[in-house]
C-alpha cells in the first residue's frame, strides 16, 4: 500500500491511497494515516486506486476520520471503485464519511 499527500487550494489535504487496505495495507499506512489526522482539518482521502478494502483497512479509514471530525474538521472519500464502495455501504461508513465521485463536490463537502 502505497500512500501519498498533497496540500490542495482551500486548505484541502489529499491523501492518495494505492494498492490493497488488507492487513498488510492498513499496517504500512495506520500511522502515517494517524499523523495526517493530527492536523488536517478538510481531509480528503482519494481512494481511486485501492483495489481490495478490508476490515483492517476499514479501520485505517474510520479512526482517522473520527479523530479530525472530533475536532470540527471535515472528510471525504473520494472515487472508491463499485467493489470499495460496496465494502463501504455494507459497513455504513458512508454515512460517517461521505462517499464522492466528483472531485469538485467533493472539496465542496469540504468547505
Amino acid at each position: 500500500m502505497e500512500l501519498s499527500t498533497h496540500q490542495m487550494d482551500g486548505g484541502v489535504t489529499r491523501v492518495d491511497l494505492d494498492g490493497r487496505m488488507d492487513i498488510a495495507g492498513a499496517a504500512s499506512v495506520d500511522l502515517k494515516m494517524n499523523l495526517i489526522a493530527g492536523s488536517a482539518n478538510k481531509l480528503l482521502i482519494d481512494l481511486q486506486k485501492v483495489t481490495f478494502l478490508g476490515s483492517m483497512g476499514l479501520r485505517s479509514i474510520v479512526l482517522p476520520a473520527r479523530a479530525v471530525r472530533s475536532r470540527g474538521g471535515k472528510v471525504v472519500l473520494f472515487a472508491p471503485n463499485e467493489m470499495v464502495e460496496a465494502v463501504l455501504k455494507t459497513s455504513g461508513i458512508d454515512a460517517l464519511v461521505p462517499v464522492h465521485h466528483d472531485l469538485a463536490a467533493a472539496i465542496a463537502a469540504l468547505q
